[in-house]
C-alpha cells in the first residue's frame, strides 16, 4: 500500500472529526495531501530568551520558567485569566481571554515550562496572549534552576491532553513551521500548533515508509536539487536555513517542471495530430490595402509581429499564437492584414469578441479600414435575427463573406463556413476552452488561431497560462498618440477635479466619470453612480450628461454609448462596463471615483478608454485620504507609468496570481502549493528549458531514463489539480 494515499483520519491525533474538517477546508484527505501542505513561514525556536532580555517591540520569543500564580481579572465577556511567569531574571505575565478552563486544568504553579509567543506591553507589563506552553526537558529544567528559579522542582506532568497528542515538543529543532489554518479550524482547536504536531505525526510514520523519488537522477544532478525525500522533510522541519532554502528549490523547481512537462507534451501532440493550412500567397487583397488603405505607417512592432504570423501560417503546422498590445496599440490593424492572407490564399476568417459592442466597434473598424476593396465583413450576434441572420448564414456557405465578426454567437452548431482558415479570439480570457475548441470544428483542418489581448500578461504567468502559444508583443504605440497623463487626488480636490473637467468640455472634449457602485450601500462608503450623476448634471448643467451601467438592457447601453460615440453626451457617468469596448478618440478625460477600489489591470484599461487620439488626455485617480500602502504603491505605479507590461508585473507582486483578472477563468493553478509566480521567475524558466530538453530529446517518451517522469505526470493528471485546464 502507498502510505501516501492512506486516509488522513487514521494518522495519529485525527479521527474522524478532524478529517472532516480538514477535508472541509483545506481538501487535505490524505497523508500526501497533508505531506503538500507546506508552512507558509518559519519561526526560530533554538533559543531561549531570559525575561529581563525582551521587550514588546520584539517577534515571537521563547522562555523557560514556572507560573508562579494565577489571577482571575474582570467579568463577563471581558473576563481574562493571568499567570504570572517568572524564570529568576524577571516576570511577565501569560493571558487568556478564551480557553481559562483549559489553562487552570492543564497547566500548574511549580512546574517548569516552556513558553512561546508574541511579546507586548499593556499597563507598562510586558505580556504573552494566549501562549503556546510545553512541559520544558530536562537539560531546560536544569536551566532553569540555574537562572535562580523561586521554586524547587516538582515532578513533570506528561499527560498534557493539549488535542490529545503526546509527541515529543518540537521547540528545540530551531526553524518550527507556521501553517495556514481557517477561522473554523481554529474555532475547533486545530491551530497552526496543532497541525504542527500532525505532520510531526505524520514523518514519524514516514520513517518506516521512504518516500519514493519523482525526478530522475540525471535531472537532479544537472540542476543540484536535494533529493525529494529530505525536500519534504527540510521543508517542514528544516535542520538549517540553509536545508531549508535547498528544499524550497528542490519542491518549487518540480512543481513548475511538471506544469511545463504537460504544456509543452501537449503542444508537441497537437503539433503531431494536426496539420497547419499553408498560406504560401501574399496577394492582391493585402498588397492593395498595404499601398493604398493603411491608415498609417506601421509601427516596427506591428512588422515584427506581422512577420512572425506570417512565419507561422506558411510552416505547415496550426499556428497558435498569443498576440499581447496595449490598448490602442494597433491589435485590430494586424488581424485584419492577417485575415486579408487567409482571404488570398482562398479562405474565411473569424474575429470573436466578448462583448456585442466590441463586436460591432471590431465590425466599422474593419469596414472603415477596407474602404472600397472587395472583402465582405458582417456581423452575427445574438440580437441579429430573422432574414438578416439568414442572410449571414447563407454567405459563410457560399463564401461571399469573407470575415465574419461575432460574440460567443459564431460558434453555434447550424453557423457553418466555405472554408475557415483563420480565427482571431479577443480578450480570449473572457471565452472558456470548450468555447474556442468550437471554432476549431468549423473546418476540416483545423484554422490558424490567434489569441489578443490589451490585458498585458506578465512572463512568468504568460508562460504558465498561455504556455502552449507562442507569444507576440506590439509594445509600440502609433504615431502621434501622446503619454496619457495620471494624477492622484482625494476627495478635497473637487473643486480642482471640475476645473479641468470644465476646461477640457470648453475646448470640445469629452469625459469619462467611472463609479465602483451603481447605487449608495450602507454596508460601502463610497462614491455610487446615481448620485454621481445628479451632482454632474447640476455642476455642468450646459452640457449633455449620460449613463451607462451594467444593469440597463443591452439595447439601452448601446444607445447611451452611441450617443457619447456621436458627441450627442458630453459627460459619461458609467461603471466598468465601459474597461472594454468603447472607442472614442475625442474623450480627453478619465476621472475615476474610489480608485482604491479597483485593480491595477483594470485601472489600466479603464484609462486606455483616453489618449486615443492626438490631443493631450487626462487620467484622474480619486481616493479617499486615508488609505492602506499597497493601495497607495497601487495608485503610485498608475501616476508613475503608462506600460502596461510594467504594471502587470508590479499587479502580480502587489496581489499575486490568484487575483489577477482572467487567470481564474484559464483553471491555472492557483493550485501551486509553493512557487510563487511573481517571485520565482527564474526557476520558471529553468524548469521550462529542462522540460523542453526532455521532450526534444525524448519525443516518442520511449527512454527509459525519463519513466518516472511520465507516471509522476500521469499522476498529477488524475489528481485534483485542473491540469486539463493549464493546457
Amino acid at each position: 500500500m502507498n502510505i501516501l494515499t492512506q486516509d488522513i483520519k487514521y494518522l495519529q491525533g485525527v479521527g474522524p472529526q478532524r478529517a472532516t474538517l480538514l477535508a472541509n477546508e483545506l481538501g487535505i484527505t490524505t497523508v500526501g495531501d497533508l505531506l503538500s501542505y507546506y508552512p507558509y513561514k518559519h519561526i526560530d525556536r533554538s533559543r531561549i530568551y531570559k525575561i529581563n532580555e525582551i521587550d514588546g517591540n520584539m517577534p515571537h520569543v521563547q522562555v523557560c520558567g514556572q507560573i508562579f500564580s494565577f489571577e482571575s481579572v474582570g467579568e463577563g465577556r471581558s473576563k481574562r485569566l493571568i499567570a504570572h511567569f517568572v524564570d529568576g531574571t524577571g516576570s511577565i505575565d501569560l493571558v487568556w481571554f478564551q480557553g481559562i478552563k483549559y489553562a487552570l486544568k492543564n497547566y500548574d504553579c511549580r512546574k517548569s515550562y516552556i513558553v512561546f509567543g508574541k511579546p507586548s506591553v499593556f499597563n507598562g507589563k510586558i505580556q504573552i496572549a494566549h501562549p503556546e506552553i510545553e512541559n520544558a526537558p530536562e537539560q531546560l529544567k536544569a536551566q532553569a534552576r540555574t537562572t535562580g528559579s523561586l521554586f524547587e522542582e516538582q515532578p513533570i506532568n506528561h499527560n498534557l491532553k493539549d488535542s490529545e497528542l503526546d509527541i515529543q515538543p518540537t521547540v528545540f529543532k530551531g526553524l518550527c513551521p507556521s501553517y495556514n489554518t481557517s477561522e473554523k479550524m481554529k474555532k475547533s482547536g486545530l491551530t497552526s500548533s496543532s497541525m504542527a504536531k500532525l505532520t510531526a505525526n505524520m514523518f514519524k510514520l514516514l520513517k518506516q515508509h521512504p518516500l519514493p523519488e519523482t525526478l530522475p537522477p540525471y535531472i537532479i544532478a544537472q540542476h543540484h536539487l536535494m533529493s525529494f525525500n529530505e525536500a519534504v522533510r527540510n521543508i517542514h522541519y528544516p535542520s538549517s536555513p540553509e536545508a531549508l532554502r535547498h528544499a524550497q528549490l528542490r519542491l518549487k523547481f518540480e512543481e513548475l517542471f511538471y506544469i511545463q512537462l504537460n504544456i509543452l507534451r501537449y503542444v508537441k501532440d497537437r503539433q503531431l495530430r494536426y496539420r497547419g493550412i499553408v498560406f504560401n500567397t501574399i496577394g492582391d487583397n493585402f498588397n492593395s490595402f498595404f499601398y493604398n488603405h493603411l491608415p498609417f505607417e506601421l509601427t516596427n512592432a506591428q512588422k515584427r509581429v506581422i512577420k512572425e504570423i506570417r512565419t507561422d501560417m506558411k510552416s505547415g503546422r496550426q499556428m497558435n499564437r498569443l498576440l499581447q498590445g496595449d490598448v490602442g496599440s494597433g491589435k485590430t490593424l494586424v488581424a485584419l492584414m492577417v485575415a486579408l492572407i487567409a482571404i488570398d490564399n482562398g479562405h474565411q476568417a473569424c474575429i470573436m469578441a466578448p462583448t456585442e459592442i466590441l463586436a460591432e466597434q471590431h465590425l466599422n473598424t474593419l469596414r472603415q479600414f477596407l474602404g472600397n476593396l472587395p472583402v465582405r465583413v458582417e456581423l452575427l450576434t445574438g440580437t441579429v435575427k430573422g432574414k438578416k441572420r439568414a442572410a449571414v448564414l447563407e454567405g459563410l456557405v457560399t463564401g461571399d463573406i469573407h470575415i465574419l465578426v461575432g460574440t460567443h454567437a459564431v460558434i453555434e452548431d447550424n453557423v457553418l463556413f466555405n472554408k475557415l482558415g483563420l480565427v482571431v479570439i479577443d480578450e480570449q480570457h473572457r471565452f472558456g476552452v470548450a468555447q474556442r475548441a468550437k471554432l476549431w470544428m468549423k473546418n476540416s483542418v483545423p484554422p490558424h488561431v490567434l489569441v489578443m489581448t490589451a490585458t498585458p500578461i506578465p512572463r512568468t504567468l504568460a508562460m504558465t497560462l498561455y504556455g502552449d502559444l507562442d507569444v507576440s508583443i506590439i509594445d509600440e504605440l502609433p504615431p502621434g498618440r501622446k503619454p496619457i497623463r495620471t494624477v492622484h487626488m482625494f476627495d478635497a480636490h473637487r473643486p480642482r477635479i471640475y476645473e479641468l473637467m470644465n476646461r477640457e468640455l470648453s475646448l470640445g472634449r469629452q469625459i469619462y466619470i467611472v463609479y465602483p457602485l451603481i447605487k449608495e450601500t450602507e454596508k460601502m462608503d463610497m462614491k455610487d453612480l446615481e448620485a454621481g450623476f445628479e451632482e454632474i448634471s447640476k455642476t455642468f448643467p450646459n452640457h449633455k450628461v449620460g449613463k451607462v451601467h451594467g444593469k440597463m438592457k443591452p439595447a439601452d447601453k448601446d444607445f447611451e454609448m452611441q450617443r457619447f460615440a456621436n458627441h450627442e453626451t458630453h459627460i459619461l457617468v458609467s461603471t466598468t462596463v465601459i474597461e472594454v469596448g468603447v472607442n472614442v478618440p475625442n474623450a480627453s478625460v478619465m476621472i475615476i471615483e474610489n480608485a482604491e477600489r479597483f485593480g491595477l489591470s483594470q485601472l489600466h484599461q479603464l484609462r486606455g478608454r483616453v489618449g486615443r487620439g492626438a490631443e493631450q488626455s487626462y487620467c484622474v485617480l480619486v481616493t479617499k485620504y486615508e488609505i492602506g500602502d499597497t493601495t497607495r504603491k497601487r495608485v503610485q505605479v498608475m501616476v508613475d507609468t503608462t506600460d502596461g507590461f510594467e504594471i502587470a508585473e508590479q499587479d502580480l507582486k502587489l496581489r499575486g496570481p490568484g487575483d489577477l483578472e482572467g487567470t481564474q477563468q484559464s483553471g491555472m493553478a492557483f493550485d501551486l502549493k509553493i512557487a510563487n509566480l511573481a517571485r520565482d521567475g527564474q526557476i520558471l524558466t529553468i524548469a521550462r528549458d529542462a522540460a523542453q530538453s526532455v521532450i526534444s530529446s525524448d519525443p516518442e517518451e520511449r527512454n527509459p531514463q525519463n519513466d518516472i517522469l511520465w507516471r509522476r505526470l500521469r499522476e498529477l493528471r488524475k489528481s485534483n489539480i485542473n491540469w486539463g485546464a493549464i493546457s
